[in-house]
């Protein structure tokens, strides 16, 4: 069975919105794919070394990824050198501006790791609207229909 690991943060229930919209067209999966969704604090190394692709959803918090979801990177980036080059990694960002400091953050740390961007971000500016949970549940089905036939 395949894993994906979704670490997230919200603190206005954005980030979270944009979460559940990706989770909801995977729930009938259930048999072939794993979906362990963490809030970054409680999301760690061997969670991280489980996953076969990863989703990152954060707000976008003075032009930066939320502390939590950094402290995330910060727990695991050494222990989990080389061993988990080429995961395939997908990110949320509920912003308030442009998002793109917490997008380039991401992406940054990303590539030391080595994983692999696989589909284009969301990136959701200002409220939530109907257009981008609908864009949620298709990256979500598109990263899922990835994962199962072994694209990514």
């Amino acid at each position: 069975m395949k894993q994906l690991l979704i670490v997230y943060a919200s603190q206005t229930g954005h980030t979270l919105q944009l979460v559940d919209a990706l989770c909801l067209p995977l729930l009938p999966l259930c048999a072939e794919l794993h979906i362990h969704r963490l809030p970054a604090a409680e999301a760690g190394l061997d969670d991280l070394l489980a996953a076969d692709a990863i989703v990152l959803a954060t707000p976008e918090n003075f032009g930066y990824m939320a502390g939590k979801v950094k402290d995330f990177f910060d727990r695991t980036y050494y222990p989990a050198q080389g061993k988990t080059e080429g995961l395939p990694y997908l990110m949320l960002v509920s912003a308030g501006n442009d998002g793109l400091g917490a997008l380039q953050a991401m992406r940054r740390i990303a590539c030391g790791y080595g994983w692999k961007e696989v589909l284009p971000p969301l990136l959701a500016q200002g409220e939530v609207l109907p257009q981008h949970r609908e864009r949620a549940m298709e990256l979500g089905e598109l990263l899922a229909a990835g994962m199962l036939v072994g694209r990514w």
